[in-house]
């Protein structure tokens, strides 16, 4: 499927065969392009949460543009590796890096979060192409992960599963019931990126319910932890090629970033889990991303 490049969006995945350096520079700029889309979505739509789409927005171009052995005109081949966002409330950062893969075309963003718009404010695995699984209930997805890299381990597949999850939403139960799982199976083509930004729906993750120690708390589940810069494009390309992080281990990969960035603004803001920028806040946004 070919994009519209007059969306403002790059068209299509980077190649592999390419150097490190020239995919690192592909990355950075569809990541920059791809916020610019993301803050026009909010702002028509007049809902939203772009403060975690831009926490997020690096960790996901990266996956579904470098990594992933996906293919947007064939969503649905059975040995294609699966992405499951969890944090399904930042859909306009999976939503825009879907449209620049190519799964779906570009100006159907303009539909995001009208009224019976497949583009809905938390992704629908049976209407949107390239989203493996519904998620926005919090703490669902990695379960749901889970279960699919228990299902490729009994087909015999080589596919791997990747999940992003919110800091946040690690306070459901149900996200350490199924690392318990994921561990005590030794998941090793099973990986969870944690969008560490520090902050949930009005306060930190510290204040609300405390967190850390996240590593320790990880490998002591029977994961292998490593730490990425979650804006650092080489970093995490570099990271998410290498897993696992340890052999026979599922990857429990912790991304450090910061809610709103890189708008000066809007970073590391609570407030901006969910507000919506006015006219003069798009604007300065939208000249800071150029």
């Amino acid at each position: 499927m070919t994009l519209a490049t007059s969306q403002g969006l790059p068209a299509g995945r980077i190649e592999r065969s390419l150097a490190h350096e020239e995919r690192v520079r592909l990355l950075v700029d569809a990541s920059r392009r791809i916020r610019r889309r993301e803050l026009e979505m909010v702002r028509t739509a007049g809902l939203g949460h772009i403060g975690g789409d831009f926490s997020a927005t690096d960790i996901v171009v990266v996956l579904l543009l470098a990594v992933l052995n996906i293919d947007p005109l064939h969503p649905h081949f059975p040995d294609r590796d699966r992405f499951v966002m969890s944090k399904g409330h930042s859909s306009a950062a999976l939503y825009a890096t879907l449209a620049t893969c190519g799964f779906f075309a570009a100006s159907l963003l303009d539909e995001y979060m009208k009224p019976l718009s497949p583009l809905s404010g938390h992704p629908d695995a049976k209407k949107v192409p390239g989203v493996e699984a519904s998620s926005g209930p919090l703490g669902h997805g990695l379960p749901i992960a889970v279960g699919m890299a228990v299902a490729a381990e009994l087909d015999g597949s080589k596919r791997r599963t990747f999940c992003l999850v919110g800091d946040g939403e690690l306070q459901e139960g149900s996200n350490w019931e199924a690392l318990m799982a994921a561990g005590h199976r030794g998941l090793e083509r099973l990986a969870v990126i944690v969008d560490r930004n520090g902050l949930q729906q009005g306060a930190s993750t510290e204040e609300t319910s405390r967190l850390n120690p996240l590593a320790a708390k990880a490998r002591a589940f029977g994961w292998g932890v490593a730490e990425v810069a979650g804006h650092d494009h080489a970093a995490l390309l570099s990271a998410f090629e290498g897993l696992p992080v340890d052999a026979g281990k599922p990857s429990f990969v912790i991304a450090r970033t910061h809610k709103g960035y890189p708008v000066s603004f809007m970073q590391d803001r609570v407030e901006w889990h969910h507000k919506v920028p006015s006219a003069g806040e798009l604007e300065a946004a939208l000249n800071e991303l150029l």
